[in-house]
């Protein structure tokens, strides 16, 4: 399918042609309704001034003497300053004053007539059938009993009237045209600037589709297009920080995949290493038992990594819930002592209880286990033949865990770095395998935020480690 071309008008020339058109329009229709105003205004007064002539005529013949027309010669003067003509006519239409050469006949229409016939006035704003121009005329009847005698008729041309009007119609093209120009600029001045701001958002949106967050649209106008402006401003901010966040993401699950790459890769080469030796029958028989219980313990290592992190992402997505409840601190820590007696006793360490067997904490007994065991765990990994302390006390409002060790510390600039998963630890402060990887520290201070506590390290290179739990009450 053709696609159909659309025409392209700068959104300039759009304000433009509207202003301008709404303009023309107004001043059109203003110019038409003001001038038939003033045309109608300028006939009115004619015809008003017209009957106020003939009426006093009217009047004059009532009152002055029969025949003497000096005053009708007046009249006539005085009129004809005034560019006015009158006629005097009886009742059968014959012209009495001034006396004509030809066609001494009124010069009414039937319709004129037979209004004057019954009293009435006539008028005639605009006339140009008879007296061989355009005029405006009255006639006035003269009645006596009822009967018509006679009347005057007055008429005055219009080319006055007309001229008047001529000048306001000069006058309001004029006002046109000036105000269209005024239009014109004022709307290239606004236009501009509207143009502008509009310009500037496009770039800025063409910026942000190339990728770059960083922009910033001047709003010093507080109109629609400053609010656009603000708003989009802070749409910006916030797809520069979804950006930054995904980027992080980004390079949180390539280093999660790397480093569980890394970390699957020790046991997974010593479990298939075993297996093809024992297979291939290259390990002597003496040895295989020794190679079925490492296998074992890779496995199960493999097994406890797995478990770490399914435990870490339910932490994270909030699924994972917690059954509180008034826990004996003594048994915790003896439970966690006879699990990880024999461990600690493979690297000449002793475990050390001190706490009254009266303290409870209000936590999730699994969870506390877990949280308990990690950090023994990683205690056990950097101490050799030294002591570790699980120690239990009380607050105002609070239960307190210590667990100390005398194993060789952690250097100050790493301490921040030991919540991180899969925080790899120096290599000089272990020969063991496990540990240089993980995530139970991770998982620990999960846990212990999920009960509402916090978790601190204090820690000196070559003389120990103490994490402290603070857990409040119900």
């Amino acid at each position: 399918m053709k696609r159909q071309r659309v025409m392209k008008i700068k959104y300039f020339y759009q304000l433009l042609i509207s202003h301008v058109s709404i303009l023309i329009l107004a001043f059109l229709l203003l110019s038409l309704l003001f001038s038939q105003f003033v045309e109608n205004y300028i006939f009115e007064n004619k015809v008003d001034e017209l009957n106020s002539y003939g009426e006093r005529i009217l009047t004059d013949l009532t009152v002055r003497i029969e025949g003497n027309e000096q005053f009708l010669t007046e009249y006539s003067q005085l009129l004809d300053a005034r560019n006015i003509k009158y006629i005097l006519f009886d009742n059968k239409g014959r012209v009495l004053y001034p006396e004509l050469k030809s066609d001494p006949m009124i010069q009414l229409t039937k319709a004129e007539w037979e209004e004057i016939s019954k009293g009435n006035r006539v008028s005639v704003k605009h006339d140009i059938k008879r007296f061989d121009q355009e005029v405006t005329l009255v006639a006035l009847p003269y009645m006596q009993g009822g009967r018509l005698i006679g009347g005057v008729l007055l008429l005055s041309p219009i080319t006055g009237a007309m001229e008047v009007v001529s000048q306001l119609n000069r006058f309001l093209l004029y006002t046109i045209i000036i105000s269209l120009t005024a239009t014109i600029l004022l709307s290239l001045v606004l236009s501009k600037n509207l143009i502008k701001r509009i310009t500037d958002l496009r770039n800025a949106a063409s910026m942000i589709s190339s990728g770059n967050y960083d922009v910033n649209v001047p709003y010093t106008y507080m109109d629609e297009i400053g609010d656009l402006a603000k708003d989009f401003n802070e749409m910006a901010a916030k797809l520069k920080e979804s950006n930054e966040e995904i980027k992080r993401l980004e390079n949180r699950r390539r280093k999660f995949i790397a480093d569980v790459s890394h970390e699957l890769r020790t046991p997974l080469t010593t479990i298939s290493g075993l297996a093809e030796g024992i297979k291939d029958g290259w390990i002597p028989e003496k040895e295989k038992a020794k190679g079925m219980v490492l296998i074992d313990r890779e496995a199960k290592r493999l097994i406890r990594l797995v478990n770490e992190n399914l435990d870490y992402e339910k932490i994270r997505s909030n699924q994972l819930q917690l059954n509180k409840m008034d826990i004996n601190l003594m048994e915790a820590f003896e439970i966690v002592k006879e699990q990880l007696e024999i461990q600690a006793e493979e690297k000449g360490n002793r475990i050390y209880i001190e706490a009254d067997e009266e303290i409870t904490v209000y936590a999730d007994y699994d969870r506390l286990i877990q949280i308990l065991t990690n950090i023994v765990k990683n205690s056990i990994q950097f101490t050799e033949n030294g002591r570790i302390f699980l120690r239990g006390n009380e607050g105002p409002n609070e239960t307190i865990i210590e667990i100390e060790d005398t194993g060789i510390g952690i250097d100050p600039q790493e301490i921040e770095s030991i919540w991180l998963r899969f925080y790899k630890a120096d290599l000089s402060r272990t020969n063991h395998s496990f540990g240089e990887f993980g995530i139970g520290l991770s998982i620990v201070k999960q846990l212990v935020q999920l009960h509402d506590g916090k978790i601190t390290v204090s820690s000196e290179n070559g003389k120990g480690t103490k994490f402290t739990i603070r857990v409040p009450r119900a």
